[in-house]
């Protein structure tokens, strides 16, 4: 039997933690044995699963990362366990997604897969592995990781250091540790990233896009009658975002800008927000706070006319996708590979921070109406978006890549 052992910050929650326990699940209905091995948020899986250490662990890599721009370098014993756990499970494939979040060190983990003799896929679900420091950098317009991360303008946003600057360390040691390794594929989940990686020290590495997926039988349209009730929504003309964790470079300030400028007849409603954010709303604003309920969740996309995405920093976020599913028409800026998701059927695409763009885009199809959107956003998300076919295209993968190394065994 395959085995398939997959390496994430976190489980069965947040996109990325979805993923990899719907992939999980895919490989075990073909007959695979799945390992995924996480570590911060514990969380039911049909995977088995694997802890990487203790509270204890990532609280010093926490303040490694704070004090020093560490990230990425502590949690040695942490790891050194991991890998020993590796070598007993003896993975046919091994799998990473996010490696940073304070709980491996790529030191060590890096000098495993690189001599391990086992094929390796590595989903960059953002762009942290060919910086010095950040997760993304267009907010800013930085093009530093082009050529030497130095001097980051970005010390103190995530992953946060107070005090040293070491992104030009931590480059040039991430150029040592990923470039050029033979045994590692890299899947970009849009083509954007594809585009960045072939300006980055990544550029000769394989690479197969493979865009997210999303399970089309939970996200679907659905009766919302209650949902209008219990937030008091007849007659209004709904606008929704969805994000997790809200931040400026999701487009929270570009909301509070816009129910400023909308009538009476419109009704934003926020998901995802802190209880600090949600207390700091403007009246006209509904704020809700991180759920897990996905059925509040496909009733708010259900009811919802528009579904408005201001992020000024994304790869490709799988809210838009959640979003066509229900049926409803998405307006995002033009971010990264968010405005992949959509066509000009199923919704528009405004430059960053065109507030009048914005409001123009949200009136054509308060004209036209949700309606005239609906089945085509349904059928793209189906057709295109569907977690059965996209990753089945990471079991096509994995299975070229055990046949490419079985034979390069033989030779």
């Amino acid at each position: 039997m395959p085995i398939l052992l997959q390496i994430n910050t976190i489980i069965n929650s947040g996109s990325h933690g979805k993923i990899a326990e719907a992939i999980g699940n895919m490989v075990m209905e073909q007959g695979w044995d799945s390992f995924i091995a996480y570590g911060r948020r514990p969380r039911a899986s049909k995977s088995k699963l694997i802890k990487i250490g203790t509270k204890w662990d990532i609280g010093w890599h926490v303040l490694q990362t704070r004090l020093f721009d560490r990230h990425g370098l502590a949690s040695r014993r942490a790891t050194k366990n991991l890998i020993k756990r590796i070598k007993t499970i003896q993975p046919d494939i091994i799998h990473l997604h996010n490696i940073h979040g304070y709980y491996l060190n790529i030191e060590i983990l890096f000098a495993y897969v690189s001599n391990a003799n086992i094929p390796v896929v590595w989903t960059l679900h953002d762009c942290w592995s060919f910086t010095g420091h950040c997760s993304y950098f267009d907010f800013i317009k930085c093009e530093k990781w082009k050529s030497q991360c130095k001097a980051c303008p970005q010390k103190e946003e995530y992953p946060s250091s107070f005090f040293i600057d070491r992104s030009e360390k931590n480059f040039l040691l991430k150029k040592e540790l990923f470039s050029n390794l033979s045994n590692i594929t890299l899947v970009p989940v849009s083509n954007w990233l594809k585009d960045i990686l072939k300006e980055s020290f990544l550029k000769n590495s394989p690479v197969k896009v493979i865009y997210n997926g999303i399970n089309t039988d939970v996200f679907y349209p659905v009766a919302s009658k209650a949902i209008r009730t219990k937030y008091n929504l007849h007659e209004k003309f709904i606008i929704l975002g969805v994000a997790s964790p809200w931040s400026l470079r999701k487009g929270l300030k570009d909301f509070i800008k816009l129910s400023e400028k909308l009538g009476l007849g419109y009704q934003i409603i926020l998901v995802g927000l802190s209880s600090k954010q949600k207390n700091a709303l403007p009246k006209n604003i509904i704020g809700i706070e991180r759920t897990e309920n996905f059925n509040e969740l496909v009733q708010l996309y259900s009811v919802s006319d528009v579904f408005v995405n201001p992020t000024y920093e994304d790869n490709f976020p799988t809210t838009n996708l959640e979003s066509l599913a229900c049926g409803t028409p998405v307006v995002t800026y033009r971010t990264g590979g968010s405005p992949e998701a959509i066509d000009s059927s199923t919704g528009m695409v405004v430059d960053k921070g065109d507030m009048d763009g914005l409001i123009n885009a949200i009136q054509q199809i308060f004209l036209k109406g949700k309606s005239f959107y609906s089945s085509a956003c349904r059928a793209r998300a189906v057709q295109l978006f569907s977690k059965e076919d996209r990753f089945k295209e990471y079991m096509d993968l994995y299975q070229e890549l055990l046949h490419l190394h079985e034979t390069n065994a033989i030779k």
